[in-house]
């Protein structure tokens, strides 16, 4: 017996498949979180490099050798 949890995941895969990708369409979903964040307050950044610190640590940590 399949579980509701295997089937909502078929009939998604099938939608997929069955859609074509709109630009247009994505391009209004970007524009609109943009639009959405700006009114949030979170764009513009008011320090773009607030931060950075933490992300420069984190790319060190997770830089890997190219050596194997």
């Amino acid at each position: 017996m399949r579980k509701p949890r295997d089937l909502l995941k078929a009939f998604e895969k099938a939608q997929i498949q069955q859609e074509l990708p709109d630009y247009f369409r994505n391009l209004q979903v970007v524009e609109a979180l943009l639009q959405e964040a700006r009114f949030l307050g979170i764009l513009p950044l008011r320090d773009p490099l607030e931060g950075i610190e933490v992300d420069i640590c984190v790319a060190e940590a997770l830089r890997v050798s190219g050596t194997t």
